[in-house]
C-alpha cells in the first residue's frame, strides 16, 4: 500500500468515527427489540421502534459477511450488521410516517437466516450507501426527500 492510500484509509476511518451507528438490538434484556443509537461521543441510546421513527442521511449499510454466512448457515446469532450515517433525526410523536412506504420495493431487508446480506430490491446491498433511510415501526425504507 502505498503513502497515497494510506492517507485515503485514514480519511475514511475518521470519517467512520464521526457517524452515528444504529443497530437493531436482539441481546435479551430490557433493551431487548430497540434500536441502538451510538454517538460519536460515545453516548448511546435505545429506542422503541414503536415509539418513534428514525430519519437517517448519508447512510452507509455494514456487515460482518463472515459472520452473517456462519448465521445464514444455522450458527448462534451474533451482531454482524449495522448502519452508519452522517446524522439521525429521532421523531417522538405521532404521526411517525414522514414518508411514503406503500410501495415496498423501497424497503431494506437484514436477517441472516434469511440472506447473508442486506438486501435491496432483490439484490446484496452490503456495503451501499443511501441519501435518506427512515424506520416504520420495526422496517426501514430508503426514502425519497
Amino acid at each position: 500500500m502505498n503513502i497515497e492510500n494510506n492517507i485515503q484509509l485514514d480519511k475514511i476511518i475518521m470519517k467512520l468515527k464521526e457517524m452515528v451507528k444504529i443497530r437493531f438490538n436482539l441481546s435479551s434484556g430490557k433493551n431487548f427489540m430497540k434500536w441502538k443509537i451510538e454517538y460519536p461521543d460515545g453516548t448511546k441510546e435505545y429506542l422503541s421502534p414503536t415509539e418513534c421513527q428514525l430519519i437517517m442521511r448519508n447512510v452507509l449499510l455494514k456487515n460482518y459477511h463472515t459472520v452473517a454466512t456462519r448465521i445464514f448457515e444455522g450458527g448462534e446469532k451474533v451482531v454482524c450488521a449495522w448502519l452508519m450515517c452522517e446524522s439521525i433525526e429521532v421523531i417522538r410523536e405521532a404521526p411517525f410516517n414522514q414518508f411514503d412506504n406503500k410501495d415496498q420495493s423501497n424497503k431494506l431487508n437484514y436477517n441472516p437466516r434469511i440472506a447473508p446480506n442486506w438486501i435491496y430490491n432483490g439484490i446484496n446491498a452490503d456495503g451501499e450507501v443511501f441519501e435518506r433511510v427512515g424506520s416504520v415501526d420495526y422496517k426501514l425504507f430508503v426514502c425519497g426527500e
